[in-house]
C-alpha cells in the first residue's frame, strides 16, 4: 500500500461539505471519511439519518478506488451499485466510514467498508461496483 496522501491537500466537494464529511485517510485501495454528528444529521426518533451513513459510505468506497498522488491530477468516478445494511444506530459523536478496494479492473471496481462510532462499534456495512470515468483510468488520473 501507498503512503496515504495528505488530505488537507483535497478540497471539500459541495456534497461532502453540506454533510460535514471530511476525508482524514487517503491511500491507493483505502480510503477514510469522518463526520462528527450535529443536529441537522438526526431523524425524527433522534439517532442518524439512515442517508447519512450511506452517503459516508458512497464516498469512502468510491474514493478508494479512486486515489491518485500526482499533483494537480485527479482520478474521477462514479456509483454503479451501493449496497447497504444498518447493523446499529448512530447517536453522535464522530462517524468514520473506511472504504477499500475488492478487485475490479481499470473502469470498473468493486469496494466494501462499514462505518463505526467513537468506541470502534460497527453502525452499517455496504459493497458497491463503481466506474472510474474516462481519463481516470491510470494511477496517474487527468489535470484537475
Amino acid at each position: 500500500m501507498s503512503q496515504f496522501r495528505d488530505p488537507a491537500t483535497q478540497p471539500l466537494m459541495g456534497y461532502h461539505e453540506l454533510l460535514g464529511m471530511h476525508v482524514v485517510e487517503w491511500a491507493e485501495d483505502h480510503a477514510v471519511v469522518e463526520l462528527n454528528v450535529d443536529a441537522q444529521h438526526l431523524n425524527r426518533s433522534g439517532i442518524v439519518h439512515g442517508g447519512v451513513l450511506t452517503s459516508m459510505l458512497d464516498s469512502a468506497l468510491s474514493l478508494a478506488g479512486l486515489y491518485c498522488d500526482v499533483p494537480g491530477r485527479v482520478r474521477r468516478g462514479m456509483t454503479l451499485s451501493l449496497t447497504t445494511t444498518f447493523v446499529s444506530p448512530a447517536r453522535g459523536g464522530v462517524l468514520r466510514a473506511t472504504g477499500r478496494v475488492r478487485g475490479g479492473g481499470h473502469k470498473i471496481f468493486m469496494a466494501s467498508g462499514e462505518v463505526t462510532d467513537g468506541s470502534g462499534e460497527l453502525l452499517a456495512i455496504a459493497e458497491g461496483s463503481f466506474r472510474r470515468r474516462s481519463g481516470s483510468e491510470s494511477r496517474e488520473g487527468m489535470a484537475e
